[in-house]
């Protein structure tokens, strides 16, 4: 898929959760601009309640590997190599990688707001991303809440992660999934017609 113009329209109805990556690598600067542009996401009291730890490039997704294959992959040292890197598939073809992070706001009220404002910083870059041909999915892996992931990842106390967002490019995109009509989620108030 190649970079092109949507309307906002296109981009909400068009975007797919890609799963199957080609491996193609999602360059720093182009990583950069999507989140720069999603940082316009609404966000209660301009609290900017998010942080970022970025992925990408060669060196940077080989040491995220390593650890992805200690959290992510439950007894690697027993696999055979060629199992070992078939499971690594899944970690290894995204272009890049996002772990977005989040407050602990001791009050639910703002820790509430907080998530919400991520999870539309989140729909930001996915939209901006598919824009420039970049696919993206949410992943919420149990190991990020880990306390040995998260002090390898340079999570701080009173925060986190609310996405491993993987990042790529792919050769082919999923079929929509049908969605609820709108007679099925709104109920109008009071006595209208």
């Amino acid at each position: 898929m190649t970079e092109q113009s949507l309307s906002v329209r296109d981009a909400i109805i068009q975007r797919r959760s890609i799963k199957l990556f080609n491996g193609e690598l999602v360059d720093r600067d182009t990583l950069v601009s999507i989140m720069e542009d999603a940082l316009w996401a609404p966000n209660h009291q301009m609290r900017q309640p998010w942080r970022f730890i970025a992925a990408c490039g060669e060196e940077g997704l080989t040491e995220l590997h390593e650890l992805l294959k200690e959290f992510g992959i439950p007894k690697w040292k027993e696999l055979s190599e060629d199992a070992l890197e078939k499971q690594m598939q899944k970690f290894k073809n995204p272009g890049a990688y996002l772990f977005v992070i989040v407050p602990e706001d001791a009050r639910q009220k703002e820790r509430l707001e907080d998530y919400a404002a991520a999870s539309m910083l989140v729909q930001n870059i996915q939209l901006l991303a598919w824009e420039k041909g970049i696919g993206s999915c949410w992943k919420t892996p149990g190991f990020l809440d880990n306390p040995k992931f998260r002090e390898a990842l340079g999570v701080q106390s009173g925060e986190r992660i609310i996405s491993m967002f993987q990042v790529g490019y792919f050769n082919e995109a999923p079929q929509p999934k049908p969605r609820k009509s709108i007679d099925e989620v709104v109920t109008f108030f009071g006595n209208q017609k």
